[in-house]
């Protein structure tokens, strides 16, 4: 298989490990349902989140919750 043939190949965002962009990797950005799914849970938990302004204030979002 020449170079302009291989599949792309990405870093599995939780563990690093190479992952082919092949339609029969389905977990893909991911190499494993494992790596998928503790992803989702550092989101769940707000491990992670994106850098930006909050939408509401500290005032309004007590407000907002109760």
């Amino acid at each position: 298989m020449s170079a302009s043939q291989q599949p792309l190949t990405v870093k599995c965002p939780n563990c690093s490990c190479p992952v082919p962009w092949l339609p029969e990797h389905i977990f893909r950005p991911f190499c494993s349902e494992r790596c998928k799914l503790q992803d989702l849970g550092e989101w769940a938990m707000e491990e992670k989140r994106i850098a930006g302004e909050p939408v509401l204030d500290q005032d309004e979002q007590e407000t907002f919750w109760q």
